[in-house]
Order: structure tokens, then C-alpha cells, then sequence
């Protein structure tokens, strides 16, 4: 893109609209601002609306995710239930309501679940950016590893900061994922179908003002659900309403590089497993789901397809670059600051892409009908094979948050440069 381009892209912008429909990032069902319901501020025994009870969509959505449920809690209050002067707005968003006893609540929940919005919510895009890819990927792996650098490092390099919507996904996440990891070196166990996981919900916010934050939702669907109709169908929602995807592929789903792998690493005890999803069957199953009733039968979310554990193409590497060349890009880490670097990204992009043409042309072929914007990398979430599921040296990722750096670029948060 030339500095003509950029200008145009600049001056072509549309005008900002007065407000944004909203994604819910619990459920991801998409409503427009005055669709949202409140949460009193106050419970009385004397009025049975105001009085405390169960909410059963709150509930509902909970035992999905395995949570307690909650009996006590404070009344679920609907706008038109309150007269219009009652109604509180700020930029043309309803954000308030004075209750019939002259409380005011700003507590907005999304009417399907019940669960608290975002204080934005409606005010800006509703960003939502979806990890998916097919069993033993190691998603769990990527997203901790990417968090852990976006609020380490990278929300610094773009003046911003990246931080859990609040303090019960900040221990979670700490507890669950950040600490065994980071902190112990051990491997993440692979998440279970029937143990839905509660979406991980960061915001990205910029110090400049002027730019929306952005939310960042990452919903570690089991991976072998993404193979099945029905259990997408369930829980696809997410992918649908997305803004950005990144799509996780596993060197060792491919058949005609897990032999090659397997050769040059022995017996060495690592991360094998004996049964694996095509990459191409995941893509399949989306198209299914919901990319087939898109207009032209083709998705227009960027999608950044992600090759996971690149320190093992390290045993493919050679001078002749049949699969990769010994002095690949693939190896170094690289920084991205204050700008999205289009030199990098056109380097890296292109030498994945004909890395996956070779290995799996029909994946290739599939990504290429189906999805309009797609962009090809490689990363390592831990810089190398764990074995026993034990890391022997500290985790050290390699180019995890590009594809993320990519997406901030695609949904014009940043400028792309070339050096």
C-alpha cells in the first residue's frame, strides 16, 4: 500500500455511525442498544418485582459453563417497563434507567443471558476476536502465551494497555493458565468437550482517547467440537459474530509432514498424539455452520491462519529450502512497534503460504473459496517441545502476537508501514 492508498483509505472513511450494535461477549448474541435490560441497584421485600430471586437466563447460561448457580440477586428491570423520561442516554446509547423508586441503575445486561455488558458496549464496534482450530492444537497454550504477551510487551509498543474485564477473569486466568505455565513450565491439559470453557474477556485500550477499545474475547472451544455439526451449531455463535479470527493449525494435523516430523525426532517423548483432525475438516464444518448463507458463499472476517509449535519445522530445515530454508523467518522473533510492519508481514505471509501449498494443498484450495482475507503465519507459544508435559527450558514464544498485531491493522486500530 502506497502513501496514495493511504490517503484514500483515510479519506474514504465513513461517518461514524450513532451508535453500534452489540455483541454480547458472554453469549455473542448481537442486539441493538435499546434491546439491553438492567440490573436493580436495590431489592425490596415489600414490591415482588424489586424483591431478590433467581435469574434463570443467568442461571442457565452458568450451568453451561459449570458455575454455581445464584438464587439471590437483585430484579432484572425491562426499558419499557419504565417510562421514556426515566431512560438515561449518553451518545444517542441508553446507558441508564431511574427505577420507580427513583434509583438509578447503569448495571446494562444482555438480554439473552443477564450477564453485565461492558461499560462501551454499544458506544463502539463490538470487536470480538475467536481462537478456533481442531483438537491438540494447543489453543489453550497460544491464548495464555498471547495474553501473556500482549500485557506484557506488546500494549506498550502501541501505547495501550491490555487488561481482563474484571478481577474474577484476571485470577482465573492467573490461576488457571498464566501461573502453571509461565510460572511452573507445565503443559495446559487439553480442554475437555463436555467442560465448556467461560470465554476469557481483555479489553486493549488505547491512551489515545480517540480510539475505541477493543475487546478481546477468547473462547476456547474444545477442539474436537469444531468438527462436529451439532456441537458448532450449539456453540458457533461466537465465530459468526466474530471481527477477527484466528484459525490455529497443528504442523502435526498434517499427514505428509507428521511422518517427516516424527523421522527426525526419534523416540523422543513429546507431543504426539495418535489421532488428529484435518485442518481442511474444520473448514468444513464452519462453511456449514455459517459461512454457506454468507451472500457470496465466502466469509469476509479476516482470518489469520496460525501454524502452531514452528520450533519443530526446525527438523525440516534445510539449505535447498525444499520445505523451509535454514535461515527462515519462520525462526526469529520479530517486534512490532507503534506500526504493523507490511514488509514483515509480506515476508512471513508469503513464505507460510507456499509452506502450506506444499504440505496441504486441499487446506490451501478450501481457505481460499471460502474466506476473503486471509493472512498465514507461524508461531511458537513456547519457543520449544515440552516433553512429559514439562518444559525444560523457559517458555520464550516466538512471533506469538503477529497474527493478533495483523487483525489490530485489518480493523484500522493501527497503520501498516513499509520499512
Amino acid at each position: 500500500m502506497g502513501l496514495l492508498d493511504l490517503f484514500k483509505k483515510k479519506t474514504e472513511s465513513k461517518p461514524k455511525p450513532l451508535f453500534y450494535d452489540i455483541v454480547c461477549p458472554y453469549c455473542f448474541s448481537k442486539f441493538a442498544p435499546d434491546q439491553v435490560v438492567f440490573r436493580a441497584t436495590h431489592s425490596r421485600e415489600d414490591d415482588e418485582d424489586y424483591a431478590l430471586g433467581e435469574d434463570e437466563e443467568l442461571n442457565k447460561y452458568r450451568e453451561r459453563f459449570g458455575l454455581d448457580s445464584v438464587y439471590d440477586i437483585e430484579a432484572v428491570i425491562h426499558p419499557v417497563d419504565v417510562p421514556e423520561e426515566s431512560h438515561v442516554y449518553s451518545d444517542h446509547v441508553l446507558i441508564g434507567l431511574r427505577d420507580r423508586y427513583g434509583e438509578l441503575t447503569r448495571r446494562r445486561l444482555c438480554p439473552k443471558c443477564h450477564n453485565e455488558l461492558p461499560v462501551t458496549a454499544g458506544k463502539v464496534p463490538s470487536n470480538i476476536i475467536s481462537i478456533i482450530g481442531a483438537s491438540q492444537v494447543g489453543k489453550s497454550v497460544y491464548m495464555t502465551s498471547l495474553i501473556h504477551t500482549l500485557q506484557n510487551t506488546t500494549a506498550d509498543h502501541f501505547h495501550a494497555a491490555c487488561m481482563p474485564l474484571n478481577a474474577e477473569i484476571s485470577r482465573k486466568f492467573r490461576t488457571n493458565y498464566e501461573e502453571p505455565l509461565f510460572g511452573r513450565g507445565d503443559l495446559l491439559a487439553s480442554t475437555q468437550k463436555e467442560k465448556m470453557q467461560e470465554p476469557f474477556i481483555f479489553q486493549f485500550v488505547f491512551k489515545d482517547e480517540e480510539k475505541p477499545p477493543l475487546t478481546l474475547v477468547f473462547f476456547d472451544v474444545a477442539g474436537e467440537g469444531m468438527v462436529e455439526q451439532d456441537y458448532l451449531g450449539l456453540h458457533g455463535q461466537h465465530i459468526k459474530n466474530s471481527a477477527g479470527i484466528l484459525f490455529m493449525v497443528d504442523p502435526l494435523q498434517i499427514r505428509s509432514i507428521r511422518e517427516k516430523i516424527r523421522i527426525k525426532h526419534g523416540d523422543k517423548p513429546g507431543e504426539w498424539v495418535s489421532q488428529y483432525d484435518e485442518p481442511r475438516d474444520v473448514v468444513l464444518t464452519m462453511f456449514g455452520d455459517f459461512i454457506a448463507y454468507q451472500d457470496s458463499g465466502k466469509t469476509d472476517i479476516p482470518t489469520a491462519v496460525v501454524l502452531t509449535k514452528s520450533d519443530m519445522l526446525h527438523s525440516l530445515k534445510d539449505e535447498d529450502g525444499e520445505y523451509i530454508k535454514t535461515n527462515s523467518n519462520i525462526f526469529k522473533n520479530m517486534v512490532h512497534r507503534d506500526y504493523f510492519n507490511l514488509t514483515e508481514f509480506e515476508n512471513i505471509d508469503g513464505e507460510i503460504r507456499r509452506f502450506i501449498e506444499k504440505v496441504d494443498r486441499p487446506f490451501k484450495g478450501t481457505m481460499d473459496v471460502y474466506f476473503k482475507e486471509t493472512a498465514y503465519y507461524a508461531v511458537s507459544a513456547l519457543g520449544s517441545n515440552p516433553v512429559d508435559q514439562k518444559m525444560q527450558t523457559v517458555v520464550s514464544p516466538i512471533r506469538v502476537d503477529e497474527p493478533f498485531i495483523w487483525l489490530l491493522y485489518k480493523l484500522n486500530y493501527i497503520e501498516g508501514r513499509r520499512e
